[in-house]
């Protein structure tokens, strides 16, 4: 479907649902599973076109893998850090960290590549993970734009202990450098720069590694990540997409509800959790049940607008950003200059649909981040950007005004292909 209308929803007292898999956690498990040397089943996997380019890579690049898309299972045979095809032809497609995480995984283990990818990530920075490795002795013929994806990638010989990484473009390259870095002969120190050096998506990397028995060691700005055999799990169980489950929590204080996402619990490894804590801070009830975290806004009769730095758990900007026209008061949202160089420029989109909604909004540079109006919505058509993100946050606006219209909500299976199923079933709840 080309666009998808948004109906009101209305008197609605309870929802519960169940996300897929976790995104994140699923291409990180992949890449480990892949570097063990152990049969490894993932379960609670995420099928989505992300985690499906990261899947088709490791089989073009000869490994044994068996995925069943109705259990949700994946089993990987990984080979010590061996790759089977060391002259593969991949093509990542949109999927941001199977570009990352692949490219330093096959860099590292050695061989010749060619890496494709979709229009979208071929515009994606990679410089700063490029650099790092041309400068490890790692060769790169580049098709097209410097820099940039598709290019065929030489590696016979890779001199390399010690990176500094700048967190501010992308978490990913010290997440892809962190994992791989086992494959070096002495190690690899990783050394952080950037105001994300301590973000939850490095946590969840190496909360990964350990679970996966990986010791890293901490340094002062960074990590001595120790070359590692003999690891691996043979079962591993993949949490809920938190970041999807958000969009469903943010309903409780829009909607006036009470929500449920089945098994999402706030020991999470996903920085998203954090979102959480916001809705708690709008007025809005949490409570850790056995089978899921509750979140409860029948109480709310309106909630404030908030000031808040969102550096960690940036992916619900847009979630934010949807809840803004409707708040007692401005909504300033800080640090996250970042999203600029994500699925699209995150702030450019959403300034431009905000207005387009007739919302009051701006770019605020003195804070790094944007400022949101509270008013009266208009009824409008959102572009997407091809941002799953963007479709899927501002069906939120649409679910309390009855006055949007998603253009191409096909792009969310980039992580949740039945996300807009999921909102029919609420209209029949």
């Amino acid at each position: 479907m080309s666009q998808y209308y948004v109906k009101k929803l209305e008197h609605i007292k309870n929802i519960e649902v169940q996300v897929p898999g976790s995104k994140s956690i699923t291409n990180r498990a992949l890449l480990l599973a892949a570097l063990s040397n152990r049969r490894c089943r993932l379960h609670g996997v995420l099928f989505s076109d992300d985690s499906r380019a990261f899947l088709d890579s490791l089989v073009k690049l000869g490994f044994a893998v068996e995925a069943d898309e109705e259990t949700k299972d994946v089993a990987i045979q990984g080979l010590g850090g061996r790759i089977p095809n060391p002259n593969a032809a991949i093509n990542v497609r949109s999927a941001g960290t199977a570009a990352r995480f692949l490219t330093v995984m096959l860099a590292l283990a050695g061989g010749e590549y060619e890496l494709l990818a979709s229009p979208q990530m071929c515009r994606r920075p990679m410089q700063p993970l490029l650099d790092i490795l041309k400068n490890a002795g790692v060769e790169f013929i580049f098709q097209g734009e410097e820099n940039h994806f598709p290019f065929v990638m030489k590696s016979h010989g890779i001199s390399l202990d010690k990176v500094i990484v700048d967190t501010g473009v992308s978490s990913q390259f010290a997440s892809a450098l962190l994992m791989s870095g086992i494959l070096l002969e002495n190690g690899l120190d990783v050394l952080l720069e950037g105001d994300r050096a301590e973000g939850s998506y490095i946590k969840m990397t190496l909360a990964m590694m350990e679970q996966f028995g990986i010791q890293t060691a901490r340094l002062e700005n960074g990590y001595r990540v120790p070359h590692t055999s003999g690891f691996g799990l043979e079962e591993y169980q993949v949490e809920p997409d938190v970041s999807g489950a958000c969009y469903f929590y943010a309903m409780a204080p829009l909607l006036r509800t009470d929500v449920k996402v089945r098994s999402v619990h706030m020991d999470s490894l996903q920085g998203d959790i954090k979102f959480l804590n916001i809705l708690r801070d709008m007025g809005c009830k949490l409570a850790d049940e056995a089978d899921g975290v509750k979140v409860s806004g029948t109480a709310l009769d309106g909630y404030p607008g908030m000031d808040i730095s969102m550096k960690d758990f940036s992916d619900q900007t847009m979630t934010m950003a949807a809840l803004a026209p409707f708040a007692q008061g401005p909504t300033l949202i800080r640090n996250i200059g970042h999203i600029r160089f994500q699925e699209t420029d995150r702030i450019h989109a959403i300034l431009t649909e905000l207005t387009r909604m007739g919302i009051a909004c701006e770019e605020g540079p003195e804070y790094d981040g944007i400022r949101i109006m509270p008013g009266e919505v208009k009824k409008c058509a959102v572009e997407t950007y091809d941002d799953h993100r963007m479709a899927m946050a501002f069906t939120l606006t649409g679910l309390r005004t009855g006055k949007i219209t998603i253009v191409n909500p096909e792009c969310c299976r980039k992580t949740f292909e039945n996300y807009f199923e999921l909102m029919e079933e609420l209209y029949d709840s």
